[in-house]
């Protein structure tokens, strides 16, 4: 699996991802998390795949000062700048395949939006549950199928005409289980009883739609994937093309639902 599809991106992506993706699609998501696995005050959590702190800085809010937060990503770029929103929250580079925590050493552990990028996610799942103490609660939020993110399965459409499959698919990878029967067999393979999975209503917003390219090219999958007349291109023909889902006040906005998992350990 190369950089981009397993999530990876470099410094400046993540600067840009923090700046523009968490505000775009990503802020209204860790309290659902948060909730679903049950954080309250004193617990000790783990968030895997942390990216630049967003799920970690929302439990380390629920578990207050009595708690302890740890963040594992293996982007070393997504960390620095977490570590400078955070520095008391342990931040640490690592696989999600092999954590590097004794067993039962959470009382929650939460993951937002890595697990369609693991190499290996029964395996990572698995990890996450040998982490986790009795009766602790994981929490694992993924995306829904493009398919029911209009917006998103239209920029993959434009993607693929103008550029062929192979550059269409980076933009696929984070809605890779989307399917909700695959997304909960990942568990029952991890030996994970008892899950329960819900789909939940999301919403993407830009400021506009020069805005949305820009995010999706510089600081997602995308990232390096297309040169600057590519990039150039890409926003003319999403200018026209995706206009339907520009508002107006110039911002876009449209659908991207995501499917929450949560298990109690016994």
């Amino acid at each position: 699996m190369d950089d981009i599809s397993s999530g990876q991106v470099t410094r400046n992506a993540a600067e840009i991802y923090d700046e523009f993706f968490l505000p775009a699609l990503f802020l209204e998501w860790p309290p659902r998390v948060a909730e679903a696995a049950g954080l309250a005050p004193g617990q000790k959590v783990l968030d895997v795949a942390c990216g630049t702190g967003v799920l970690a800085l929302e439990a380390a809010r629920r578990v207050g000062p009595a708690g302890a937060v740890s963040g594992l990503d293996r982007n070393e770029g997504m960390l620095a700048v977490a570590r400078r929103k955070a520095p008391g929250i342990d931040w640490r580079v690592g696989q999600a395949e092999a954590l590097p925590y004794g067993e039962r050493a959470f009382d929650a552990v939460v993951s937002q939006f890595g697990l369609m990028f693991f190499e290996d996610r029964v395996a990572a799942l698995g990890e996450m549950w040998r982490v986790l103490r009795p009766g602790g609660r994981l929490a694992v939020a993924v995306f829904d199928a493009a398919e029911h993110s209009p917006g998103y399965a239209a920029m993959i459409a434009l993607l693929t005409r103008l550029f062929g499959a192979s550059i269409a698919n980076e933009l696929r990878a984070p809605f890779a289980l989307g399917d909700p029967d695959g997304f909960r067999a990942l568990f029952a393979g991890a030996g994970i009883a008892g899950v329960t999975v819900r789909t939940l209503p999301g919403t993407a917003r830009f400021p506009s739609i020069e805005a949305w390219v820009h995010t999706d090219v510089k600081g997602w999958t995308l990232a390096d994937r297309l040169d600057e007349t590519q990039y150039r291109t890409l926003l003319k023909a999403a200018e026209q093309e995706l206009a339907i889902y520009r508002k107006a006040d110039g911002t876009v906005a449209f659908a991207i639902p995501a499917h929450i998992a949560s298990a109690t350990k016994h």
